[in-house]
């Protein structure tokens, strides 16, 4: 007869790296619960736009040094732009796409160092340098959107001009001349309202969208639509925020751009403040979850 023993079998061997494994899977879990939440927004109030040039200001207090940095690689940006418009003018709108193809990243250090501020994490250059390396497929999908669009944008602005003169390519003497001819009103006009439908077109998609890929690692598509709701659904404060961009560049502008050392990371900071502002942040699930 044989005789079962009822002692329990000893468990098995746990395989080489399974908690390892396990906690990756709880990570990738929790990530993946956070990116599934449907994205909510919230509304602004007109006062908010200035709230969030304060804070940027903050920032720029907060970390000189990097917001120095920046703000000379867009001053330089200024100054080439400016040199080329004055000089060889048909190469304008190409080398306005370049700055468009750096700017988004530039952006993005001072919005990853806003955000390890918020954080309460000490932000650094080389971090902020770095930060849009795993985001790239959704940021470069982006740039390529805004890219089309501002090629749109001037050859749009080159019919305009073949409409309404019949002089070739024009020079930068003939651009400002025929801009600021009060004979010229209905030109102006027209010029005006496609700049203002382009330029609508490129701040509601980028308004928000860039600090959201840094900030959810989300895609495009999502960045791009958010933004375009948020601009939707608080279009007074938004248009109020644009204006301010619009006139504090411009003024920037004087002195050969010099004013752009402080601006650009100042508007940069701010516009991750009115992200902040707009989009209610992820409920981040419990760490054991």
């Amino acid at each position: 007869m044989t005789v079962t023993s009822s002692k329990p079998a000893p468990d098995a061997p746990s395989a080489p790296g399974s908690s390892e494994s396990q906690h990756a899977e709880a990570i990738a879990s929790r990530v993946k619960a956070q990116t599934a939440q449907p994205v909510q927004l919230q509304p602004l109030r007109l006062a908010d736009p200035f709230r969030w040039l304060r804070r940027g200001l903050e920032d720029v207090r907060a970390a000189p040094g990097i917001a120095a940095f920046y703000g000379v690689c867009f001053w330089i940006m200024a100054v080439v732009l400016g040199w080329v418009f004055r000089t060889r003018p048909e190469y304008t709108m190409s080398l306005a796409s370049g700055c468009l193809l750096v700017g988004p990243f530039l952006a993005m250090g001072l919005y990853d160092t806003s955000r390890r501020r918020e954080a309460g994490l000490q932000p650094q250059l080389s971090e902020s340098l770095t930060c849009w390396d795993s985001h790239m497929g959704s940021m470069g999908m982006l740039v390529l959107v805004l890219v089309v669009l501002e090629l749109l944008w001037g050859r749009a602005s080159l019919v305009v001009f073949a409409v309404f003169f019949n002089t070739g390519m024009p020079s930068t003497t003939g651009v400002l001349q025929a801009v600021f001819n009060p004979q010229n009103w209905s030109f102006v006009a027209v010029y005006m309202v496609v700049g203002g439908v382009f330029a609508g077109l490129v701040f509601s998609t980028s308004v928000v969208s860039i600090p959201m890929i840094l900030d959810r690692d989300t895609d495009a598509l999502t960045a791009g639509i958010t933004s375009m709701r948020v601009v939707i659904e608080n279009t007074g404060v938004m248009l109020l925020w644009g204006a301010l961009i619009t006139l504090i560049v411009a003024a920037s502008l004087w002195f050969w751009g010099v004013g752009l050392v402080l601006a650009g990371p100042v508007l940069g900071f701010g516009s991750w403040h009115a992200y902040r502002a707009s989009v209610i942040p992820l409920q981040r699930p419990p760490a054991g979850a």
